[in-house]
C-alpha cells in the first residue's frame, strides 16, 4: 500500500463522508481504473515506431499495452481493416495507485507552464481525462535514445460518483492539482 492508498483510506474517506453526509464508508466514490490510450495517427505503418511507443508506455505503466485495430478500411486516412492503429493499458489495483502517485508527484509538475487540471476536464460523472503532449515529463523515459515524441491521454474513472462536483472533490483531496474556477 503506497501513501496516495493510505491517504485514501485514511483522511479522504473520512473527509468525503462529514462532506457529502454519506452513512457508510462504501457509498463514497473511489477510482476504479487508470486507462492509458494512445493514437498512432503518423505512425500507423511504421512497425519500429510501434515498438518504441509499446516499450515506452510499458515502462510508464509497468504494464503491457494491448494494441486496437481498425475495424474497417478507411481510404482517405490510409488504413486497412486489422492494422493498428493504437496502443491502450488499463490499470486497476496496485499498479493503478502507483501510476497515480507518479502522476501527481512527479509526472505533471515537469510540464512546462502547468497551471493545473482545468474543472472541464471532468464529465458529469466525476470522472477525469487528461491529455499529455509529450511522453517524456515521466522519468523513466530516457532522452538519449528518443527517437520520436508522442502524446497520449490518461482516464481515470471513478466508481459510486453522483456528479462532477463529487469527484472533483475526491481528486482535490487526493492531491490533484486542480484549477481554482
Amino acid at each position: 500500500m503506497n501513501k496516495l492508498q493510505e491517504k485514501m483510506v485514511k483522511e479522504v474517506r473520512p473527509a468525503m463522508m462529514k462532506e457529502f453526509s454519506y452513512r457508510n464508508p462504501m457509498e463514497v466514490p473511489a477510482i476504479e481504473k487508470v486507462s492509458v490510450n494512445i493514437g498512432l495517427s503518423k505512425g500507423v505503418g511504421d512497425k519500429e515506431f510501434i515498438e518504441q511507443v509499446s516499450k515506452d508506455l510499458k515502462m510508464i505503466t509497468g504494464q503491457s499495452p494491448a494494441p486496437t485495430k481498425a475495424r474497417k478500411s478507411i481510404a482517405g486516412f490510409k488504413i486497412r481493416a486489422g492494422q493498428i492503429i493504437g496502443l491502450k493499458v488499463t490499470l486497476r489495483g496496485q499498479k493503478m495507485w502507483d501510476f497515480i502517485y507518479r502522476l501527481i508527484g512527479v509526472a505533471l509538475p515537469r510540464i512546462k507552464d502547468f497551471q493545473g487540471i482545468k474543472v472541464t476536464n471532468f464529465d458529469q460523472k466525476g470522472n477525469l481525462s487528461i491529455g499529455v503532449k509529450e511522453h517524456l515529463i515521466f522519468p523513466e523515459i530516457s532522452t538519449d535514445d528518443l527517437k520520436k515524441m508522442f502524446g497520449f491521454q490518461i482516464n481515470i474513472t471513478l466508481t459510486n460518483c453522483d456528479n462532477q462536483e463529487e469527484g472533483i472533490s475526491l481528486f482535490r483531496m487526493l492531491g490533484f492539482p486542480i484549477k481554482k474556477d
